[in-house]
């Protein structure tokens, strides 16, 4: 039989012979605390699946999923089955199947150490044992036997014996019978990837949400909100469920469609690989989001932002789900436009568009510059594919498309096309003709035409504005100029889009660059006056896209080029002066701009930037700066001029102020010098003092870890940080530390424990690969070239998807940025044409990577010439 990457074919087929009615899973989860039964295989829990199920075709064959190292027992329609002749790892055969049908399977499912299917943590600070799954996208077959595809929805009814003294969650309401048992109530019809089981001695918290509707009747929702024990401490539920009770009000205020899942209750887990699950009744977050030390109001944002956007899941996702994972758009870039069109319309974070447009759209460019660019309704012909199809193009790119579709249909109409989409569709599955559907019901616009040029289409555009003066200095014309090339070495590629832009004219006036003129035009072609603005005064600075209405890549004319190079600090307007950021950034990626020019930008304005998002996306870029697209010759005198000037805003900054915390960040990341390394060492150890610099834990950490990578800090002292912090972020920080000293063996135990062995868990394998990889280590790391690409192909075989993409990614030599390792990846790839496509497609991206920083460097070093 085939293996466990189902394909789209196989799904479909699938779907036209099976109706699910209901499942009933039953899961004993004692065996996850006390010692491993004898034997050398994994710790295991026993899983018994009830499903009963129609077929559409009497006699039929088919399959469910089920990954698990043993299956006990198969029982089809009363008949025993022989697990050894239907069972193959992956898949059981299901064969002369009756119109209904009843399938009970018996097995034994084995803990997760990769954060996919059912994860198994111990807390290295009390030993205690927390339990809790994710499945997206097709990981519930590693705990029960299902039809592991989003288009077979059915009721889920669960039940698990959990050792005393735990308590467990799922996505109904349930309690702890007499029996000792934990049974939940009836799910509604939802897909097997948002089923969910927490369970442990976890820290619990509640609260209550209640609405009053128009019609007088009263919906109460329980909250709850949870961590593990050792986090309690910092725990801050009441500011979560703040968020919480915001969106739920601002969702049933827009929505019409009351939530739909009883309760809500919201996990913040260990070792989690993403940032969330939108798992309907119990939301699982990623543990780093309970802040253990000082951070700034970004990192408040970003929570709140994740909060809603699995918020807006329950109705664009859980509530109507796309049929095949092609239109994973569906729920994933409405999550993401409505994760920050909440936010800013009910909490405290009124600024989330602009880091929306800094800092998502960021993500999305990238994406969407790659080999691997795919139109937002992507080709998803397996699972693998949908994996790796979670990208910046699916979240960020489909939210600034819907961001633009609000502007051209109208939020009034959006909003009613939104309810009518839920009421017609609600519990079913939908495809993008579904949504294209209600819209045009709603705005009366052609939606056909829209999609074809923004969702079935790849690329980003380039606007770039094309003006003359007359003898007045007042505009003749200002045209927009539109192109599809993504940067100064490719070809042509995508179509020209319509675009609903506005274009902003800024002066200086008292010290100020502001605008004093601006006009919206619809941009269709190569070419498109703005009428509007003929006539206006000579600006200082054109901004095509001012507001960012539409996604494309911002392109300045001379004039307004030079004026940032002079002024970009004076702009008053916060979006706008990000957007300007962003479109720098832009540049210097497409090797338009020499590195060294971008990091003399931020080394002069970023020290006035007022928004700490922005401010620490700059600091990242800066890096990225020196490390990948500056001139190798230039890097030392790069690195020494970040450093001196984050030491110096670091000094002038606000004693206290989360500016002040980003810089020490910052500097820490850029200390190289003796004199620098001294001072991190000083503040750690309370001989250097700066006013107002609180040195917590977190901030701590970020210090030894460059002195670790420059060989200050050696195991020692990285043992004595943890014995102050021996927890488990202390223990991932430590392996972090560990890994990055500058030592050829350090090296060679890291990638045996990554590459060679399967011990680490996902937590501990990131932090491994992060502490591996320093930019300043490049000779040092040099001889793991060939052996990367004489291991991706077998690691990706063995290893589960997660810590294939883990190692793939991570471990790529892309800081051997040379044209031989170039040459080494080009060859790899001609001679594995057979290897999985996803793998292939992980080393394509890399290698795109690679030759985009060659490239920005020539750009660079042509500067010093």
């Amino acid at each position: 039989m085939p293996g466990e990457n189902l394909s789209r074919d196989e799904a479909r087929r699938r779907a036209e012979l099976v109706s699910v009615d209901g499942y009933e899973v039953a899961l004993d989860l004692r065996s996850a605390v006390g010692e491993p039964r004898e034997g050398s295989g994994p710790r295991t829990f026993r899983s018994v699946t009830t499903i009963r199920f129609r077929c559409g075709e009497p006699g039929a064959s088919t399959f469910a999923d089920l990954l698990a190292p043993v299956v006990t027992a198969v029982t089809l329609n009363g008949e025993k089955l022989d697990a050894a002749d239907v069972f193959d790892g992956s898949r059981i055969a299901l064969d002369s199947l009756a119109a209904e049908n009843v399938l009970v399977v018996d097995a034994q499912c084995a803990y997760s150490r990769t954060g996919e299917g059912l994860h198994r943590f111990v807390d290295p600070e009390d030993g205690e044992v927390y339990l809790y799954t994710q499945y997206e996208p097709a990981d519930a077959r590693r705990v029960f036997a299902t039809f592991e595809q989003p288009d077979l929805k059915a009721p889920f009814r669960f039940e698990v014996t959990a050792p005393e003294g735990w308590t467990v969650w799922s996505n109904g309401e349930g309690a702890r019978d007499e029996d000792g048992v934990w049974r939940f109530a009836e799910t509604k019809p939802i897909s097997s990837y948002i089923t969910a089981v927490v369970a442990g001695p976890y820290h619990y918290e509640t609260d209550v949400y209640t609405r009053t509707f128009d019609d007088g009747t009263t919906l109460e929702i329980p909250l709850g909100a949870m961590c593990r024990k050792g986090l309690a401490r910092h725990f801050d539920a009441d500011d979560i469920f703040l968020v919480t009770r915001q969106g739920l009000d601002f969702f049933h205020d827009h929505f019409d469609y009351p939530y739909p899942f009883g309760k809500y209750d919201q996990a913040f887990v260990p070792e989690y690989n993403i940032g969330a699950m939108e798992n309907p009744g119990c939301v699982t977050f990623r543990e780093e989001f309970i802040f253990r030390g000082k951070v700034t109001q970004a990192s408040y944002e970003r929570r709140a932002n994740v909060i809603l956007h699995e918020m807006a899941h329950m109705w664009f996702g859980d509530l109507v789900t796309m049929v095949w994972w092609d239109d994973l758009w569906l729920k994933e870039s409405f999550a993401d436009f409505m994760g920050t069109f909440s936010m800013v319309g009910a909490t405290r974070f009124t600024n989330g568009w602009i880091t929306f447009a800094n800092n998502r759209k960021s993500w999305a460019y990238r994406a969407d510059q790659l080999p691997s660019t795919h139109p937002i309704t992507a080709d998803i012909r397996d699972l693998e594919d949908a994996k790796l199809n979670f990208d910046g193009i699916t979240y960020a790119k489909g939210a600034s498309v819907l961001k633009q579709l609000v502007a051209y249909v109208g939020q009034d109409a959006f909003l009613e096309g939104a309810r009518r989409y839920f009421k017609r569709h609600a519990y079913g599955n939908t495809r993008l003709a579904d949504l294209l559907a209600v819209l045009e019901e709603t705005s009366g616009r052609d939606m056909a035409t829209w999609s074809r040029s923004w969702l079935e289409t790849a690329g980003v555009n380039s606007l770039t504005p094309v003006v003359t003066y007359d003898a007045g200095e007042r505009i003749t014309e200002l045209a927009v100029a539109q192109d599809t090339a993504s940067d100064s070495a490719a070809p042509p590629r995508g179509e020209l889009r319509p675009h609903r832009v506005a274009v902003g004219l800024y002066r200086g006036e008292a010290g100020a660059l502001v605008r004093y003129a601006g006009a919206e035009v619809d941009v269709t072609g190569p070419r498109t006056v703005v009428d509007a603005l003929a006539g206006a005064e000579r600006p200082e600075l054109i901004l095509v896209n001012d507001e960012d209405l539409t996604y494309c890549k911002i392109r300045f004319d001379e004039g307004s080029l030079a004026t940032l190079r002079s002024h970009l600090g004076d702009i008053t307007d916060p979006l706008a002066r990000a957007l300007c950021w962003s479109a720098l950034w832009n540049l210097t990626r497409d090797a338009l701009m020499p590195a060294r020019d971008f990091i003399d930008l931020v080394l002069r304005f970023a020290g006035r930037e007022s928004d700490i998002g922005v401010l620490q996306m700059l600091h990242m870029w800066a890096r990225s700066a020196l490390h990948h697209y500056a001139a190798p010759a230039w890097r030392e005198q790069g690195a020494r001029l970040l450093a001196e000037g984050a030491l110096r805003e670091l000094r002038q900054s606000e004693p206290g102020s989360q500016h002040q915390l980003t810089w020490a960040r910052f500097f820490a990341t850029t200390a190289t010098s003796a004199a620098d390394l001294q001072l991190l060492r000083g503040l750690l150890e309370g001989s250097a003092k700066i006013d107002g610099l609180d040195v917590d834990q977190e901030l701590r950490w970020a210090f030894v870890e460059p002195l670790a990578s420059h060989g200050v800090a050696d195991e020692t002292f990285i043992a004595a940080e943890l014995a102050r912090d021996d927890t488990a972020s202390g223990r991932r920080h430590q392996v972090r530390c560990l890994a990055a000293r500058p030592s050829a063996a350090v090296k060679d135990q890291a990638w045996a424990q990554v590459v060679e062995s399967d011990s680490l868990s996902n937590a501990l394998v990131e932090a491994t690969i992060s502490g591996f990889a320093q930019a300043g280590q490049r000779e040092l790391l040099a001889p793991y070239v060939p052996k990367y690409f004489e291991a991706i192909e077998r690691v990706w075989e063995e290893r589960s998807i997660q810590i294939g993409m883990d190692v793939v990614k991570g471990l790529f030599p892309g800081l051997q940025d040379s044209e031989a390792t170039l040459a080494a990846t080009d060859a790899w790839l001609a001679a594995h044409e057979g290897a999985a496509p996803a793998l292939r497609r992980l080393v394509r991206e890399s290698r795109d990577d690679l030759a985009r920083g060659l490239r920005a460097q020539a750009c660079d070093a042509g500067a010093a010439g």
